[in-house]
């Protein structure tokens, strides 16, 4: 069963359609006990980092997810505010992060833009998988869908996954054991976040 998270942020619908298509039983979880006995769990999120981190801690479920992913190792994927969820802090907000991985958020530096580069980063954008990683198996070509002002980095370089550039490079995936991230949204990213998030749920 893949657990998908859902305290009131994030598009848990489309991700409950695509894995419906692919046959992969799903549980919208909204209390500790609907993620108990998950095999996978999917940490969607959207707008700003503090209001995403004060959404969760005001859902019960914080407790029961870091017992899943830091004691358990359930598998988890973090997807945009979801993945940046996942680090220290944000330059963001001021509330603290999940803390899973060491990495913290920053906004891009826009001394590197030119006159048609503005925030937010939003439309389609290639990556370049920097490891060889089963998330990605068998995708040609990936290019995914954006919609960020900030971005992760991480303190181990070799946490990052893929790469993407908007006026500078920056983490468009990560993994750290158990835990990956996304910047982009494979459910707004047509055949290539489908096949993503499938080589997810086979992990």
């Amino acid at each position: 069963m893949i657990a998908l998270v859902d305290y009131g942020l994030g598009n848990i619908q489309a991700f409950a359609n695509i894995y419906r298509r692919l046959g992969f039983p799903t549980v919208q979880a909204r209390t500790p006990e609907e993620l108990e006995g998950a095999r996978k769990l999917v940490l969607p999120g959207v707008g700003a980092f503090d209001w995403a981190m004060e959404r969760l801690d005001a859902s019960g479920l914080r407790a029961t997810l870091d017992r899943l992913v830091l004691e358990q190792k359930v598998d988890v994927l973090g997807i945009c505010v979801g993945m940046q969820m996942m680090a220290r802090s944000s330059e963001e907000g001021k509330r603290p992060g999940l803390g899973w991985i060491d990495a913290d958020v920053v906004r891009f530096d826009t001394s590197h833009f030119n006159h048609k580069t503005q925030l937010p980063h939003m439309g389609w954008n290639d990556i370049v998988p920097t490891a060889d990683d089963t998330l990605f198996r068998s995708i040609a070509s990936p290019r995914y869908y954006f919609l960020h002002s900030y971005h992760v980095v991480p303190e181990n370089k070799s946490d990052v996954l893929a790469i993407a550039t908007y006026a500078e490079t920056f983490a468009a995936a990560i993994r750290v054991g158990n835990i990956y991230g996304t910047q982009f949204h494979p459910e707004k990213s047509h055949d290539w976040g489908v096949n993503l998030l499938r080589n997810f749920a086979e992990i």
